[in-house]
């Protein structure tokens, strides 16, 4: 479908020839001579917007004034949030946040249908691409079967889904499929679809480049930014709105630039730097903010570095993390396979256009801070957050420190010994190493012999997730550290459960070309499956005494894995400490399997002939993986396998999909279901009022992220989630995971604030999602809100800072509005879920003039009635009654969080879907 681009093309409209190529594209550089301003020191990320108000000016979503905002941007120092109409490219979408948009897309279909609209004005304007990445777990592993047998499992567990997926490919026009087993969304971007500069003709017929740009359903499509092509994390629901061609209302954001400098020295790896940059930006404090990389250090920096740096924009709280245009680009492109012509297109027009990062590049940034990367040393962060910043000699007796903090309100009792039930007896336990308070002995029994496990017994090691997996030279060193343990006789430790998940088909060419993957089978490294796994929760669950003996004995066990989120409760419900780190030390703490344990001064196990084996005695150098690097990345190997992407496996292929352009939903499919959003739907909108009489669902405290909103791993059958599968004889072993289960709008209502980590202020110590029902009793979330809108009680949530943080998780905002809740009042929001909360019709607030939950010492029994919301402006502050449980009054003031004048209108029709559902019918 042609692109459609704004009307005056006189002015900013140039052709440029390349080679054969002849282009249209939008100048800058005849921007500023037409008289539109001075953007000569914008970053080139802002210069991607500013090249997009360009190409779609049109006078009405995007005038002369919007374009001429940029140059006054540059004037003030890098400030001028005024809102503008961004319209991205194209969508990246994955399963677990996929299924539930096209959940969306198909009720829409049936939506506009009984508005008596035409269900074909449901379709994707723009290119969509979904990978199937999220769905494999890791039932098998350290075993040569384990690939295999976790595929067909994923497909007996999923194929409801699939079958919806794949009927969605044939409904909709502009959508594209991944089939599973294919590698993780964002490596699949950055290595195959992503273009730098992307090409398209315009409603004329004539081709037109322009820079590649996209949003997606994952925080962590950031991760292409290292590549110079601008996207972020966006919650399915604002990605609906975008692809059915509803621009994405913003502030021109603050641009912060991060320079680096110098060069990374022996013995540290782009995870190590990383983890830093991550800890300098969380204090820095960049939410809402574009961050931009620059200097020196960017010509010794690979764009492997750069896009591990780019993905974890999330952790580091900005919108993206953007490195620009320069030689390095066009390496990487040559070398993942991108055509010649393509690569001399994105050159001539980055140089011609100002994207170009040469020696001058000189921009104005809001605000900058500095790194010099010859000062970074090997690093892990944990147990609970990415920013948890820990050098590496420091990690052992940060540990204790934890343990003591967590164990310092238990029970002397916890220090007994616990006898050994087998036959035979047992070895006699060894104390922890540092003493550090907790001694009870977690016992437990395999064929190969009794073992103990403690606090710090590290369960479960993965190379998992596409922070990691999609640089080469960190993969390559595991796959080296694994060759020379081998060597030495090392293993991992028997209660380590070890699983390595790349996030594309290539690693699997490289390493085996390099004859790594042998020695990483050998101690215990074998593919496992291509996709997420432990990172977003599919970790499976560990060998059942190892389970047992953890939670008989209350044991703090911990992961260690290269991925990007550590938060509680994500990546098993047996481990509560959990740490990210790069491959290299992903494997050497597997084998020595013990957090305790300082793997920099202390050995990591013994050889053949009895000696100690220390880190230092298995670590490669920069040489050794840049040499293997070098030898077996290779553009054919890319070539080659993304050759039929969109093709599949024979599974793939087998699964059959009716041909129909509305979908019959299966009454008794516990996978998708038609969400209630817009059935009994009427054209009519309904203006803003107040919030009377309130009750409160929850009091939550800081850094409340979408994991503890909405989770994405597995739960029990007594779970609210668990007993409605039950109901529908769904056996426990078929339960899967909530992140699976995000067609089901019943399963995830239940599921919402029901992380078994969450803690509702309102109640004394206790864990999960629990609060008090209308009769004070505590019950569970779900139950007392069903219970409150039987009364129709609206409902509020009350929370601390950085509200939402984490994944761009539509399901946290959808189930807090299935909940009955129209309000949500915090300290401050992360960027993502405060947008879907609005895109849901959930109104954010934040507290101000020093009011917290705290001051106003809230315990959950108050009634909260909110004024001020009639005809309310974007930004307003508004006055708050909160009448406590004793009857005494207190009034507050709040910022609406309701930012552009177009969210008003979102609230107004109940959501954005249905505010672009009722347009789509007027235009009918």
């Amino acid at each position: 479908m042609p692109i459609t681009v704004g009307n005056d093309t006189s002015k900013t409209r140039k052709t440029l020839k390349v080679g054969t190529q002849s282009v249209d594209y939008y100048s800058i550089p005849a921007a500023e001579a037409a008289g539109l301003g001075d953007f000569s020191k914008l970053p080139a990320a802002l210069k991607v917007v500013l090249e997009n108000m360009l190409r779609f000016e049109d006078g009405k979503t995007v005038s002369v004034d919007d374009i001429k905002a940029f140059s006054t941007w540059a004037e003030q120092g890098g400030k001028n949030p005024i809102e503008i109409a961004y319209r991205p490219a194209r969508v990246l979408m994955q399963d677990f946040t996929g299924v539930p948009a096209v959940v969306d897309l198909a009720a829409m279909r049936d939506g506009i249908k009984a508005l008596g609209g035409d269900p074909q004005k449901i379709n994707p304007l723009n290119p969509v691409d979904l990978v199937i990445d999220h769905s494999v777990m890791i039932d098998e592993f350290g075993n040569p079967r384990a690939f295999q047998m976790n595929v067909d499992r994923e497909y007996e567990r999923n194929m409801e889904r699939y079958t919806f997926l794949k009927w969605g490919q044939n409904a909709f026009n502009n959508f594209r499929v991944v089939p599973p087993g294919t590698g993780i969304c964002h490596q699949v971007n950055l290595e195959y679809l992503s273009q730098t500069v992307w090409t398209d003709v315009d409603q004329d017929g004539v081709e037109v480049a322009y820079p590649d740009t996209l949003v997606g359903t994952d925080s962590h499509t950031t991760m292409v930014n290292g590549a110079a092509v601008l996207g972020w994390g966006v919650g399915g629901i604002e990605a609906e709105a975008a692809m059915l061609g509803q621009p994405i209302s913003m502030l021109i954001p603050e641009v912060v630039g991060f320079e680096l400098t110098g060069r990374m020295v022996e013995g540290t790896t782009g995870t190590d730097l990383v983890l830093k940059v991550v800890e300098m930006l969380r204090a820095k404090g960049v939410v809402n903010k574009f961050v931009e990389f620059y200097g020196s250090g960017l010509d010794h920096l690979p764009l492997a570095d750069r896009a591990t740096i780019a993905n974890m924009a999330p952790e580091y709280g900005a919108t993206c993390g953007f490195f620009p245009i320069d030689g390095e680009t066009l390496r990487y492109l040559r070398n993942t396979g991108r055509s010649e012509e393509r690569i001399a297109l994105v050159e001539a027009y980055a140089k011609e256009n100002g994207f170009w990062r040469g020696a001058d590049y000189a921009p104005v940034y809001t605000d900058t801070l500095s790194l010099d990367m010859g000062t970074i040393v090997p690093a892990i962060s944990g147990p609970k957050r990415p920013q948890d910043y820990i050098a590496l000699d420091k990690a052992a007796p940060a540990f204790a420190k934890f343990i003591e903090g967590l164990r310092s309100a238990k029970d002397a009792s916890a220090k007994e010994e616990v006898r050994w039930e087998g036959e035979g007896g047992a070895p006699e336990p060894r104390d922890i190493p540092g003493d550090i308070g907790h001694h009870a002995k977690g016992w437990y029994k395999t064929d190969d012999g009794a073992y103990q496990l403690h606090d710090g017994s590290i369960v479960i090691a993965s190379i998992t997730s596409c922070t990691n997996t999609s640089n080469p030279y960190v993969m390559i060193g595991a796959g080296l550290v694994a060759r020379k343990a081998r060597e030495k006789g090392l293993t991992r430790k028997p209660w380590v459960k070890t699983s390595l998940a790349p996030g594309s088909q290539v690693v699997s060419h490289y390493l085996e070309a390099a004859g790594l993957q042998k020695d990483l089978d050998a101690i215990g490294f074998n593919l496992v499956g291509y996709g997420c796994t432990t990172c977003i929760g599919n970790s499976g669950p560990l060998e059942a005494p190892i389970s047992k003996a953890i939670n008989d004995y209350d044991l703090v066990a911990t992961s260690v894995l290269s991925g990007n989120r550590n938060f509680e409760g994500r990546i098993s419900p047996d481990v509560r400490a959990n740490y990210l780190a790069s491959p290299p030390l992903v494997v050497a703490y597997a084998l020595v399997g013990d957090m305790n344990v300082d793997i920099t001064t202390e050995p990591l196990g013994t050889d053949q002939d009895g000696n100690p084996v220390y880190l230092r005695d298995i670590w490669p150098t920069q040489k050794e993986i840049a040499d293997l690097v070098e030898s077996t990345v290779t553009r054919e190997a890319f070539q080659s396998k993304y050759a039929d992407v969109f093709k599949g496996d024979e599974k793939w292929q087998g699964v059959s999909v009716p041909q129909q352009e509305t979908y019959d939903w299966p009454a008794t499919s516990t996978y998708v279901q038609n969400p209630p959003y817009f059935q009994g739907m009427t054209m009519d909108t309904h203006p803003i009022t107040d919030i009377e009489g309130a009750k409160v669902l929850a009091v939550l405290g800081d850094m409340i992220t979408t994991d503890h909103i909405s989770p994405a791993g597995s739960f029990k059958e007594t779970t609210p989630a668990g007993k409605y599968l039950v109901e529908r004889q769904v056996p426990v072993r078929e339960f899967n995971s909530y992140g699976s289960r995000r067609g089901n709008h019943e399963v995830m209502m239940r599921g919402t604030f029901a992380n078994i980590r969450i803690r509702n202020e309102m109640l004394d110590g206790i864990e999960g999602g629990y609060t008090k029902g209308p009769d004070g009793q505590q019950t569970s979330i779900y139950d007392a809100a069903m219970a409150h809108q039987e009364q129709g009680t609206p409902l509020v949530i009350f929370g601390g800072e950085q509200y939402g943080a984490g994944s761009s998780r539509d399901w946290a905002a959808k189930g807090t509005a299935l909940l009955g809740v129209k309000a949500v009042i915090a300290e401050s929001f992360e960027r993502i879920h405060r947008s879907n909360l609005v895109g849901m019709g959930v109104i954010p607030f934040e507290f101000t003039g020093g009011d917290t939950r705290k001051t106003l010492g809230l315990t959950g029994d108050e009634t909260v009635s909110i004024k001020g919301l009639e005809g309310v402006k974007p930004l307003q502050e508004v006055p708050a009654e909160i009448t406590m449980g004793d009857g005494t009054v207190k009034t507050i003031t709040l910022k609406c969080r309701i930012d552009t004048a177009v969210e008003i209108e979102y609230i107004e029709n109940g959501g954005v879907l249905h505010y672009v559902l009722r347009n789509l019918a007027k235009a009918a």
